[in-house]
């Protein structure tokens, strides 16, 4: 059974835009996540430490703003990160 995906907008204690991502990120959810993203300007904190599953569908909304993200990952979920060559291009890698 799938964990449900959600995607919670945080605003740090700096004032910095950020959103808490659990569950399961694959094609059936990306949309959710793509969608958060879209809806903040600027710079992101991504904490994705909650995600226990991500398919190929996660790294491609990633890569869409890889630019403005500052992302924690899971140790499950950081290795994907890194081999797909995401965190060579994010503001700060995992």
């Amino acid at each position: 059974m799938t964990t449900p995906l959600t995607v919670a907008p945080v605003r740090h204690a700096d004032g910095a835009a950020g959103l808490a991502v659990a569950g399961e990120i694959d094609l059936s959810n990306s949309h959710l996540l793509a969608s958060a993203l879209d809806s903040i300007s600027g710079p992101v904190r991504l904490d994705l430490t909650g995600v226990t599953y991500l398919d190929s569908a996660g790294p491609s909304v990633l890569f869409t703003h890889a630019e403005r993200l500052e992302v924690s990952a899971a140790p499950l979920i950081a290795p994907v990160l890194r081999m797909s060559g995401l965190t060579d291009l994010l503001s700060r890698p995992t």
